[in-house]
């Protein structure tokens, strides 16, 4: 397990990311040439559980990483409904809106076909319990209205989705479309 700590700069006041020795900012999304443009073309989004980052991808290749939070502070697989874990493996956006709690929400199209298996092959090794669900719901969303601190301080919050600052999902929202391919890994 990677140790995390944060440190906060007096003169700076942003938070910076220590993991396994290397420094990054947190706190900031990260830009390409800080285009107002937005990406160009057709977009994909990877995000790394184990960096607490979603990464966009445009046709010139990398285009902004921004800072997220999951639900288990494990940041193991999804393997049941209730579990607080983010999923790990290829999705797609399969439906997007404007959220009542959570400013914006990308709903993934989990469970996939590839989820399910996963899931019946851990209920047939008994992994987890023959009566087990899987479980659904996951999306890519905000922070509750001013609580983006939680971003900031690596509070693993969700329910198994990926949580962004609002400002930042914002963003993302208007150049992300339905069929969006999300990959997650840890």
């Amino acid at each position: 397990m990677k140790n995390y700590f944060i440190l906060t700069s007096v003169f700076l006041g942003s938070s910076m990311l220590a993991i396994d020795g290397r420094i990054s900012s947190h706190s900031d999304a990260h830009k390409r040439g800080n285009s107002p443009a937005g990406p160009v073309g057709k977009i994909s989004i990877v995000i790394d559980k184990s960096d607490y980052e979603l990464s966009v991808y445009d046709e010139k290749g990398w285009y902004a990483t921004y800072p997220v939070v999951f639900g288990n502070p494990s940041l193991d697989d999804k393997k049941v409904q209730g579990d607080k874990n983010t999923p790990e493996g290829k999705f797609s956006i399969a439906a997007k809106r404007v959220h009542e709690k959570w400013c914006r929400f990308l709903s993934l199209d989990y469970p996939t076909p590839d989820d399910i298996e996963k899931f019946n092959k851990r209920k047939e090794k008994g992994e987890i319990p023959a009566n087990a669900s899987i479980g659904g719901g996951i999306g890519i969303h905000g922070t509750w209205p001013h609580e983006d601190f939680v971003v900031d301080r690596f509070n693993n919050w969700t329910l198994g989705c990926i949580s962004m600052k609002n400002e930042h999902v914002t963003e993302i929202y208007q150049f992300t479309g339905v069929g969006t391919k999300v990959t997650i890994k840890k």
